[in-house]
């Protein structure tokens, strides 16, 4: 079974050079470190996770707040909504603006979900990170530079595959998301050596292809 690339879309990119001291402490920043944010909006929440933690090695940001929204893109509450936000917090309005430049950019080049071809269209997320920046790094307890694989997908498919990744690679399990999450799936981070979280990577997506080809048996 062939798999096809389902690449995000961002619906919103908006900045606030000067943001109110207020605003900056209910996101848990200090205005200290500068009053300047960068908002975005998009379609697939783990392909704008992944983004930002690019973000954070490209510029001195902060990933202030990232949150997927319940149900999924189907389901959102107005057409920028998507089903995440992030924010990002830097020293002033160009720090912000090349942080969000790469985050644009990843999502451009590598930060997409996947989906099988056929009658049963499923998607999922199969994403390894060669060197983590700080923002997933503090999300998984890794270090900064660390190699991980990002795994999501549905709920039974999640589990499934991430069992067969674990059984048949060395990897070690960092994180798991449990089913359902607010966009009703599952998953998981995963560390090791970049050989071995590539090759979970590619056990877990092998073994939803074979899901998708025959869920009952």
């Amino acid at each position: 079974m062939e798999i096809v690339a389902a690449k995000p879309k961002v619906l919103s990119v908006k900045y606030i050079p000067d943001a109110h001291k207020s605003l900056l402490e209910s996101f848990g920043a200090d205005a200290k470190n500068g009053t300047s944010l960068g908002l975005i909006t998009c379609d697939m929440d783990d392909a704008l996770y992944a983004a930002l933690d690019e973000c954070t090695k490209a510029s001195q940001v902060e990933v202030l707040y990232a949150k997927s929204f319940y149900a999924g893109s189907a389901h959102a509450s107005g057409p920028l909504s998507g089903e995440v936000l992030g924010v990002i917090h830097g020293a002033d309005h160009q720090t912000i603006q090349d942080g969000m430049n790469a985050c644009l950019a990843e999502l451009e080049r590598a930060a997409w979900f996947y989906k099988t071809t056929g009658a049963r269209e499923i998607s999922f997320f199969p994403h390894v990170i060669s060197s983590l920046g700080y923002y997933l790094s503090k999300e998984s307890g890794l270090k900064v530079g660390d190699p991980m694989a990002y795994l999501i997908a549905p709920p039974i498919e999640s589990v499934i595959a991430l069992n067969a990744a674990l059984k048949t690679t060395d990897v070690r399990l960092v994180k798991h998301f449990k089913p359902p999450t607010e966009t009703n799936f599952g998953g998981a981070y995963l560390s090791g050596t970049l050989d071995e979280v590539e090759a979970a990577a590619k056990i877990f997506a092998e073994t939803i292809c074979r899901i998708a080809e025959s869920p009952l048996a």
